[in-house]
């Protein structure tokens, strides 16, 4: 508990500076903050604000698909907005091309370490990772299909609302997986084996080493 608990606070507010990065870089983000960008030209909040409002929506829709959150899944919500909001206040975006790359380049390698930090704290999903798993729960459908059903619905509504689309959505949804890959079981906290015989706990598998 005295290492998941740091990792989880670290991850998390590293992940709203590593996302600040990515939207200072200027060259595209992932689909939900396109979505959250979206909301914020059209409503004037800050895209931090809205990640923390847009998290509470979709943790309501945990409820008709029966997923429990926990303690990560609302500190996800509460910590991840503001850490946004702070990265965007001290980066800006750089003036050359290089610069830029170089900007989103790092943000996502942060935002891969981020990920396997508060993940492999195995505190709970956060929102949106809890809805995908919660969709193949009541559905039996892949995750993959629920994900690229819901990533592509909020992608779509908030580049129509003008958030930024480019290069870097494409190289963020080709690349996060296998950068996760590594970080998630590198950092993952061990499970307490469980009070069943030794050859059982042996060949249970580790679901956070399995997402990889």
């Amino acid at each position: 508990m005295l290492r998941r608990i740091p990792q989880l606070l670290i991850g998390l507010v590293l992940y709203g500076i590593a996302d600040a990065m990515l939207i200072r870089a200027a060259l595209g983000v992932d689909p939900w903050t396109v979505f959250a960008q979206g909301f914020s030209n059209l409503t004037g909040i800050g895209i931090g604000w809205l990640t923390n409002i847009i998290g509470l929506a979709v943790l309501l829709l945990w409820i008709p698909l029966k997923q429990k959150p926990g303690v990560g899944t609302v500190l996800n919500i509460l910590l991840i907005g503001p850490s946004i909001e702070l990265g965007l206040w001290f980066i800006q975006t750089p003036p050359e091309l290089w610069q830029q790359i170089l900007l989103f380049t790092g943000g996502l390698l942060l935002l891969a370490v981020a990920s396997g930090l508060y993940i492999g704290s195995r505190f709970g999903p956060g929102p949106r990772d809890g809805l995908m798993t919660g969709i193949h729960a009541r559905t039996g459908w892949p995750i993959w299909v629920g994900r690229t059903i819901v990533e592509v619905t909020v992608l779509a509504i908030g580049w129509v609302l003008g958030g930024d689309v480019g290069f870097g959505t494409l190289a963020f949804a080709l690349l996060i997986g296998p950068l996760c890959g590594f970080t998630l079981p590198f950092f993952a906290v061990p499970e307490k084996a469980k009070r069943m015989p030794r050859d059982e706990v042996a060949a249970e598998p580790d679901p956070v080493a399995s997402t990889a």
